[in-house]
């Protein structure tokens, strides 16, 4: 039909965290949706995935983005800004962008995660 129903989650080391709202019949998601979660000190990556809901069989990944420790850490102000999915699958291609604004607040390691928008 030329239209996706997206939705995202989010995955801290490999656990789904969150879950956005679906976005119905849209190839340009708008979410807006902010989430706070308190990191374990031991986590390794999160992972932002984009998913196509369907009603009839399983919902397709339509691409993922991986935030490691490492690169938060090289960003103590957080991240913010448009980055590219990447395939889940080797075998299939993926063309897209979410918007996103991630920080580790504190001392208490809260992660906030703001999930705006994909295109």
């Amino acid at each position: 039909t030329g239209s996706s129903d997206p939705y995202c989650i989010v995955k801290i080391d490999d656990e789904a965290i969150i879950r956005t709202a679906t976005v119905w019949k849209t190839l340009s998601p708008f979410w807006g949706e902010e989430y706070e979660v308190c990191l374990q000190p031991t986590f390794h990556s999160i992972s932002i995935y984009v998913m196509d809901e369907d009603a009839l069989s399983r919902d397709d990944v339509i691409g993922k983005v991986c935030i490691t420790r490492d690169t938060l850490a090289e960003h103590p102000k957080g991240f913010s800004g448009w980055v590219n999915l990447s395939e889940v699958d080797p075998d299939e291609e993926v063309q897209g962008e979410i918007h996103l604004r991630v920080e580790v607040l504190g001392s208490r390691r809260v992660l906030c995660c703001t999930v705006l928008e994909a295109r």
